[in-house]
């Protein structure tokens, strides 16, 4: 599984985006695809997107807690590591 969550997205990306993804959210993308397709579809996103983007990508990993969360830019909420947990903090708090 894989979760792109974007400030804003460039309109060629976006529209990529689309075909393999559901928008439930403008500019937040689900999709199931598999993890070799998953992290072909990262390395587009961060080639593609400029830093303005901020985007915040929750990939799917086979070990534990069974997610990397990575990120590209300026975003709302920063990636904070708790005891070798992944967590996604506002800034502001």
């Amino acid at each position: 599984m894989l979760v792109v969550i974007a400030n804003d997205l460039p309109p060629a990306v976006r529209g990529r985006m689309k075909l393999w993804f559901v928008e439930p959210r403008a500019n937040v993308f689900v999709s199931g695809i598999k993890d070799n397709v998953a992290q072909k579809v990262v390395d587009y996103l961060r080639e593609h997107c400029p830093p303005e983007s901020g985007l915040l990508i929750f990939l799917k990993t086979p070990e534990p807690p069974g997610y990397r969360i990575l990120g590209r830019g300026d975003h709302k909420r920063e990636i904070v590591l708790l005891d070798g947990l992944q967590l996604v903090r506002d800034k502001d708090g």
